[in-house]
């Protein structure tokens, strides 16, 4: 039997990272709260731009900050640094589509406040297609009923899923 799963910009972005932090994410398994790098993130989205409306929830979506642009909509996307930037540029790629399938035409900006720069984003054709694909890869991940193995990457030292996966 397959679980009725509503993939998630979390879930897109965890996915890109490791798959099996996406598939423990996706059974609210809780990452370590006490994680500093994870603590670290959280004070950064508190902290930065603070005088854009922040955390917006639009049905399955919670972007992290809205404005209106000179010509349309603009979802901004925060982060703590831009070491996972291919991971968040997917993440708001994922948002951006999702809103255009609701009729919301709008573009992106990655938010890197402790670099003090962004990246403007934009959904094309080729990256919408490529989101399609990311659901349909984490909708079949989180379907089976094991997780994948650990495998080791560059970002584990530092991951709040670590002692799920190496202790």
């Amino acid at each position: 039997m397959k679980n009725e799963i509503r993939v998630t910009g979390s879930l897109v972005q965890a996915y890109t990272v490791c798959p099996r932090q996406a598939w423990l994410a996706s059974r609210q398994i809780c990452p370590d709260e006490d994680n500093v790098y994870l603590a670290l993130g959280r004070l950064i989205d508190q902290q930065s731009y603070g005088r854009e409306k922040k955390e917006i929830r639009l049905g399955h979506l919670c972007l992290d900050l809205i404005r209106r642009g000179k010509k349309q909509l603009v979802i901004g996307e925060v982060k703590k640094s831009s070491r996972a930037r291919e991971a968040a540029k997917l993440q708001l790629a994922f948002y951006l589509h999702e809103l255009a399938e609701m009729g919301i035409e709008a573009e992106g900006e990655l938010l890197f406040p402790e670099e003090r720069r962004k990246e403007r984003v934009l959904l094309d054709e080729a990256m919408s297609q490529q989101i399609t694909e990311i659901k349909e890869a984490i909708t079949a991940l989180v379907n089976e009923k094991q997780p994948p193995p650990p495998n080791k990457n560059r970002r584990c030292p530092k991951c709040a899923y670590a002692e799920l996966c190496w202790a």
